[in-house]
């Protein structure tokens, strides 16, 4: 019997479990993770790979939310400040602290942004990271010569964190199954009934053709974007798209990231430095649910990509142009659906989570963000339905990361048999966006690799790695940043 016929077995075994989660992003990776952290009997599927939706695709900061700040959701930011300094002592390996700093270009800012990043400071308390400080145009022109000069006043800077998002994912899977948990990518979730004592989700497996039952006591819908598809009802989620696009370090050599308070669509730009290389975004754009298929590849629009490179000219000298970018992506966030006087500006939407309990059960949860995903975990673990408990983190604990020497280069054959043996690896996509983080930093870097990681996987699973399905992937990213 294979790993993955076992694994499959094992779901569906006929006592069924405590506690069931369908999906494998950042909330259901957290919700499994403390339940079997608190001793419950857990299973978790996932219909594509972990984190290969919205949770993969972040500016990769854990942060409080300034913008929230200047909203006036001081409690939101104080828990975001608290949860960011949490994951950093449950994933060292994976978070750290980072500075970021704010060029001022307008006589007021620095003394404007300088006081609610005093404020930020404050609400962090012993969850603090560093102090906020003021720099002179002096100062800013000495250490960070790429940032653009023209009518600079100074700046001010203040610290918050960077992990690599695909990376804590993978690692809270292997905490989960290391706790008891039985975990299993690319298995679908069809449909969801009254079982005895509980639920039961009707599952089939797309590699084996296998077709099977998983029967819990409660069941948890944390599939993101995708929640409305398994619940029915009204929706609860009205997607927002944000891009990103990766360039050369040469554009920022410093290793502070830099924070451009207002954009052109009203969200704020990030320039971070990332595994050798500059992340640069996001944007805002309202998605159409009904065009938001479950496994269907988010791109970047040509229009979110021009904004990203304008609005990255106002910080940079010299400015990357899109013969400069190196790889592009989007991600999809599942904001809680706003009323219907909410207007459709999905950046005012605040990114708190919604839970839902249906009259069946099943628990819903949607929003949220990477920073808040324990507590969010911890408040769905609260309401359940049937079997609900306080769930907390084991003093000390911290997770199994075991892949940050390959995030920023393509793996070895002996690495690629490791990746499929413990950490669900199945297809080329699998190990070069997730595990490895190339296709990320660099699509031509990631499609020179694919054949021999393809060659690897398939001699240690016995199955298609599926290396067609990545090099279309990889192209259509390609031909969208390149398009003009």
């Amino acid at each position: 019997m294979t790993s993955r016929t076992h694994a499959f077995a094992s779901l569906t075994r006929p006592e069924g479990f405590d506690l069931a989660v369908v999906g494998g992003g950042a909330t259901g990776l957290a919700v499994a993770l403390q339940a079997a952290w608190a001793g419950r009997s857990v299973a978790l599927i996932e219909a594509h790979d972990f984190a290969s939706g919205t949770s993969s695709r972040s500016t990769k900061l854990l942060h409080g939310g300034v913008r929230y700040l200047a909203q006036g959701e001081i409690s939101l930011v104080r828990e975001a400040l608290h949860e960011r300094k949490a994951l950093i002592d449950l994933a060292p390996d994976l978070a750290h602290p980072l500075r970021f700093v704010m060029p001022a270009y307008r006589w007021w800012e620095r003394l404007f942004y300088g006081a609610g990043l005093v404020t930020y400071d404050w609400l962090a308390g012993p969850s603090s990271l560093g102090k906020t400080e003021q720099l002179s145009r002096a100062a800013m022109r000495s250490r960070y010569p790429a940032v653009a000069s023209r009518h600079l006043r100074g700046a001010v800077s203040y610290c918050d964190a960077q992990f690599d998002d695909a990376g804590l994912a993978i690692a809270m899977a292997r905490g989960a199954a290391a706790a008891g948990a039985v975990l299993l990518n690319r298995v679908r979730a069809t449909g969801v009934t009254p079982g005895a004592g509980g639920l039961a989700l009707a599952l089939t497996d797309p590699f084996t053709g296998a077709s099977g039952h998983l029967k819990a006591r409660d069941v948890v819908n944390a599939t993101g974007v995708w929640v409305d598809d398994l619940r029915g009802g009204e929706p609860m989620v009205q997607p927002s798209q944000g891009a990103h696009i990766v360039v050369e370090r040469r554009f920022h050599p410093a290793d502070d990231a830099l924070l451009l308070p207002r954009t052109a669509d009203g969200r704020v730009l990030f320039v971070v430095p990332w595994l050798g290389h500059c992340v640069i975004g996001t944007t805002d754009t309202p998605r159409d649910p009904a065009d938001v298929e479950l496994g269907r590849e988010p791109l970047p629009f040509s229009a979110e990509i021009d904004l990203i490179l304008s609005e990255a000219a106002r910080l940079l000298s010299p400015a990357p142009t899109r013969a400069d970018i190196l790889s592009a992506w989007a991600g999809l966030r599942p904001l809680v659906k706003p009323s219907a006087t909410a207007g459709s500006a999905t950046h005012r939407i605040s990114r708190e989570h919604a839970i839902e309990v249906e009259p069946n059960g099943l628990v819903t949860i949607t929003g949220g963000k990477w920073t808040t995903c324990l507590a969010m975990a911890r408040d769905v673990l609260r309401a359940l339905p049937r079997h609900p408990f306080e769930a907390t983190t084991p003093p000390g604990i911290t997770l199994p990361s075991g892949m940050t020497a390959l995030a920023a280069r393509a793996p070895t054959p002996a690495e690629v048999a490791w990746l499929a043996d413990h950490t669900w690896a199945s297809s080329v996509e699998d190990v070069l966006a997730r595990r490895s983080r190339l296709l990320f930093l660099d699509v031509a870097s990631a499609l020179a690799a694919a054949p021999v990681v393809a060659s690897a996987l398939e001699a240690q699973t016995g199955r298609d790695a599926d290396l067609a399905g990545f090099q279309l992937t990889a192209h259509a990213w390609m031909a969208r940043f390149r398009q003009v």
